[in-house]
């Protein structure tokens, strides 16, 4: 596995600078955000996939930093009910693929989306319960009459452009947050569905990573080095489902954390070994959201941990049976 970083942490920073910086730390690989909300500060698909000139620089600079690209993310609803919502969507996502075709990049990262309740709704509705059994009819309707028609679609004109795999997070308040939901759109959609595994949006949900590694299995496209520590005071005052800004901390139920501040390093150690039982080899990604940290602390303290977590080299045989 390789030590990877979301640039996004540095968008206030030109490629080369961020770059710079990142290969100083040891970072052998970069997640590139390109459209929707991680934005496109250090690749824009509308200048890149337009002047091939740009495009080359591009390539350059990164071949310059010996950095590998793990994916490209444009973290999006393509399903929302405004339609001009998401039709920007659909754009930003069609784009980051084309622009992955130029790379020679096979896989993107980005949202499954949340429809409305209805066709004419105008914000998207995310469904957590079944009854009253308005809801179930909700969750119906969204399923089966949206996100999977629209995922199969896209899938074709992912796969004419040489993208195989799709990346979703699972987060809550899009219609894939758990394992179960990514199971049921892979398998109603197809196996280039599949994760972009953040464990921070599992742990403050409740799961545990190593049961959803175990149960996704080469379902795992990607996977985002971020973690959350649970405040067990305020959790067991209001339960997990916080609405507080995340910059009331002390209130929240819990916050993003630098890998190592929610979880120790032997938790982090277990994600990685049961990441190698279920055969992914990629990349963790630092996505930095830690709000108690700076970017330069945050990140730094990220890779202090990760480089005594991951694991590099390939298996050896058991020499001592």
């Amino acid at each position: 596995m390789k030590l990877g970083v979301f640039t996004t942490l540095l968008s206030n920073l030109p490629l080369q600078k961020a770059l710079e910086y990142f290969k100083s730390l040891g970072i052998e690989m970069v997640e590139i955000g390109c459209g929707g909300y991680p934005g496109n500060a250090h690749a824009d698909p509308n200048v890149l996939l337009n002047d091939s000139k740009a495009l080359d620089e591009f390539k350059g600079l990164i071949k310059e930093y010996d950095m590998g690209i793990s994916a490209l993310s444009c973290h999006a609803n393509p399903v929302h009910p405004n339609k001009a919502e998401a039709k920007a969507a659909d754009e930003v996502i069609r784009n980051a693929i084309l622009l992955a075709e130029k790379l020679g990049l096979d896989q993107i990262n980005t949202f499954s989306g949340c429809p409305g309740d209805h066709e004419g709704a105008k914000y998207p509705n995310w469904v957590t319960c079944p009854w009253p059994n308005d809801f179930t009819e909700v969750l119906n309707w969204q399923w089966n009459e949206v996100l999977i028609p629209y995922w199969k679609d896209l899938v074709v004109f992912a796969k004419a452009h040489g993208v195989n795999k799709i990346g979703l997070e699972m987060h809550p308040g899009f219609c894939v947050y758990n394992t179960d939901t990514m199971l049921r759109l892979r398998e109603a959609v197809g196996p280039e569905m599949g994760a972009n595994f953040d464990p921070s949006h599992l742990i403050w949900q409740g799961m545990e990573p190593v049961a959803v590694i175990r149960a996704l299995g080469d379902a795992i496209f990607h996977v985002h080095a971020k973690d959350t520590r649970m405040d067990k005071y305020n959790t067991a005052r209001t339960g997990v489902l916080d609405t507080k800004p995340y910059a009331d901390e002390i209130h929240r139920s819990w916050i993003f954390r630098s890998v190592g501040y929610g979880n120790d390093e032997l938790y982090w150690k277990d994600i990685v070994s049961n990441l190698r039982l279920v055969g992914y080899d990629h990349v963790l990604s630092i996505e930095h959201e830690d709000s108690l940290m700076s970017q330069n602390e945050g990140l730094s303290k990220a890779v202090q941990t990760l480089k005594n977590v991951l694991i590099t080299e390939g298996t050896a045989e058991m020499w001592w049976v």
